[in-house]
């Protein structure tokens, strides 16, 4: 005869998860994150690059702004956001948030007049590596 403290016992055994169990779970889940983290990296770099090239033509349109209102294009990117002192038209701040850093927290590198665009400047973050090689990303180069 059963009594009330065996089906008692049997309840709670069937409401409960065993060890095997759950690390069974613990393990199904570590293979899908071991398989979802890499393609998620690819993602991050491409939204990055996405990043940098955005900051970059927002900053080409502040210069471009700047050169209508002066002449001429700022001897630094800093022009875009307070008066050099030399710019008798400055109408800016022509970037209202500052100058942004790269998405790696580095400076994005300007010059004028530039090399690769011998009439107007050259603007390139270095790109995840933080040095000039073959991952910058420029003004010049879709």
């Amino acid at each position: 005869m059963e009594t009330r403290d065996d089906r008692c016992r049997r309840a709670v055994r069937r409401n409960g998860f065993t060890l095997i169990e759950i690390l069974l779970v613990v393990v199904i889940i570590g293979i899908l994150v071991g398989v979802a983290l890499p393609r998620l990296g690819g993602r991050k770099r491409q939204a990055e690059i996405a990043a940098a090239r955005a900051d970059i033509a927002n900053i080409s349109t502040a210069l471009s702004l700047y050169e209508l209102d002066n002449g001429s294009y700022p001897p630094s990117l800093q022009a875009l956001v307070s008066n050099p002192g030399g710019a008798q038209n400055w109408n800016g701040p022509y970037l209202q948030k500052g100058v942004p850093k790269d998405p790696w927290g580095n400076d994005y590198v300007y010059t004028y007049p530039g090399v690769q665009n011998p009439h107007g400047f050259d603007l390139k973050s270095l790109g995840p590596d933080g040095v000039e090689s073959d991952d910058d990303i420029t003004n010049w180069q879709p």
